[in-house]
């Protein structure tokens, strides 16, 4: 079976484990894709399709934790964390967006899904999560490798680990 997924590219998939219809897929355009692979039969898979990288996709990959979020890097030397589940509610999204440009300057432009942002890494090119830590990532770079838990994900070390 094949299907066109992109305009450009696919450099990287991942199967996300929790939901096995859905397969992500990043392009050299920058773009990723979300399919839901019950909807080939119908033609179109794509269920949502952002573009916020402005340089190739490197790496992407569903949570091991939780079935709506996925991290995704780019050669624009960005890791994200997005969480699919999350819809956009004008009345709370104008508020968050005034809070966001007070605070740190943010763009307009944001998508809601878009939970984290980490940069500082020069040419990212893979990320995973940890299998046991939620919330817990590791990337590589070509200046070494990270390991981030970012605050705002929800984050329960198991028992043993503390």
């Amino acid at each position: 079976m094949s299907f066109k997924a992109h305009n450009a590219d696919v450099n990287v998939i991942s199967w996300n484990r929790l939901a096995s219809c859905l397969l992500a897929s990043g392009s050299d355009d920058g773009t990723f894709s979300i399919h839901d692979l019950r909807l080939l039969k119908g033609g179109d898979s794509v269920v949502a399709h952002f573009e916020y990288h402005k340089h190739p996709v490197t790496s992407i990959e569903w949570s091991p934790h939780e079935g709506s979020t996925l991290a995704v890097s780019s050669a624009d030397n960005q890791l994200t964390i997005w969480d699919l589940s999350l819809e956009k509610d004008e009345e709370e999204e104008a508020e968050f967006k005034a809070k966001t440009r007070e605070q740190v300057n943010a763009p307009e432009d944001l998508p809601p899904q878009l939970l984290f942002i980490h940069q500082g890494q020069k040419d990212l090119k893979e990320l995973h999560w940890h299998t046991q830590v939620p919330g817990m990532i590791v990337s590589t770079a070509a200046d070494g490798f990270n390991i981030l838990m970012p605050s705002n994900i929800q984050s329960t070390l198991p028992q043993d680990a503390v």
